[in-house]
């Protein structure tokens, strides 16, 4: 059964918070049109029609901005029209949010129709509000608590927590607070520095990127021993690895994908991360899947040099590494350091071990 996936910027870099940290803000700041507006529902109609047309097993993913600023009447919208139409296919939705407005209606909505929702909390309290913030009011408590709303009714859900050069003197205790909050799947997210790799406060360094994991694995692999397990993205995707299995995550072994962003007039774009002009790869409402795959800019997006760094030579993770996400190693290595390859040293047996069912 053939399979695709669409990330949809409903709303495209509109949001109702000001995270200090934010890289759509920055990629959208780099083209002609900061803002693409709100989806029509033409483009969804269009959207929907190709996508159902072209596989049976589609996944539809919301991200933004803020996707949720679309309204819930656009979702409502989306999913009719996909029920309405849909034959022998099985659906999946996904939306990546930062929670500020999921009241009642929002949540019995994902309920009802199955989504998996990714929550943007940054930690305990304390660096959450550092980062996070509506104005410059702090968003934590709201957040949290539509979060407790989720776990009562049962709604599929993962934290998602972005890694800041700040968070990294608190690892442990975050990843106790999460512990103690029975959060089960943790997706965290290495700040990246601007487009233009110019330096910010914010951004992960290849030393705090090891600083980081290297605090949080030996409490990771200690519950897992006393069998609570707790799903960790990058760890998730080292075990798929060492069990020579493909990751989960794009770019993890150092290769692009087209993943087919479709932002909120219908432009269609590579990668979240390259959602830019010069990249644009036409537009859903007049071109073809077929078309937009064949490209000119998709071809050259794929094979668009990178940088590595000399250390990639000689390392002994080379193999399952590639020299990583183009746009994600600039917070793994430098041309002097490496913080994937200093944390693999330390665990990569580990992982190997636990993916052969041996834990000591």
């Amino acid at each position: 059964m053939k399979s695709s996936s669409y990330l949809i910027k409903p709303a495209s870099s509109l949001c109702n918070m000001n995270c200090l940290y934010c890289f759509y803000s920055d990629v959208s700041k780099q083209r002609e049109n900061y803002s693409k507006g709100i989806m029509s529902k033409d483009t969804v109609e269009i959207l929907i029609d190709k996508a159902l047309n072209d596989a049976k097993d589609i996944t539809f993913a919301f991200q933004g901005g803020e996707p949720t600023v679309a309204g819930l009447e656009y979702f409502q919208y989306f999913v009719d029209y996909v029920h309405k139409n849909k034959k022998d296919h099985i659906i999946h939705y996904a939306i990546q949010t930062n929670g500020l407005i999921l009241d009642e209606e929002w949540l019995d909505f994902f309920k009802e129709n199955h989504f998996l929702v990714g929550i943007s909390l940054d930690g305990n309290e304390y660096i959450h509000n550092q980062m996070r913030v509506k104005g410059k009011e702090p968003t934590f408590h709201k957040v949290f608590q539509h979060i407790q709303q989720m776990k009562k009714k049962k709604i599929d859900y993962n934290i998602l927590t972005v890694i800041t050069r700040q968070m990294i003197p608190y690892a442990k205790e975050i990843y106790e607070f999460y512990k103690q909050q029975n959060f089960q799947y943790i997706q965290f997210i290495p700040c990246l520095p601007e487009l233009d790799n110019s330096t910010d406060q914010y951004y992960l360094r290849p030393q705090d990127f090891y600083q980081f994991y290297h605090q949080i694995f030996p409490l990771w692999y200690e519950d897992l021993k006393q069998g609570k397990y707790v799903s960790i993205s990058l760890f998730e995707d080292l075990l798929m690895i060492f069990q020579g299995h493909y990751p989960r995550t794009c770019g993890m072994l150092g290769q692009c994908q087209l993943q087919f962003i479709i932002e909120g007039d219908g432009t269609v774009y590579p990668c979240d991360f390259y959602a830019l002009d010069q990249y644009s790869l036409g537009n859903i409402k007049n071109d073809s899947l077929l078309k937009l795959k064949q490209s000119v800019n998709a071809q050259k997006f794929l094979q668009q040099e990178k940088r590595y760094s000399k250390l990639c030579q000689t390392c002994q993770f080379k193999n399952i590494c590639h020299g990583q996400c183009k746009r994600m190693n600039i917070v793994y290595f430098d041309d002097d350091y490496c913080g994937y390859q200093a944390f693999l040293k330390e665990t990569y047996q580990i992982f190997y071990n636990i993916g052969q069912g041996k834990l000591k």
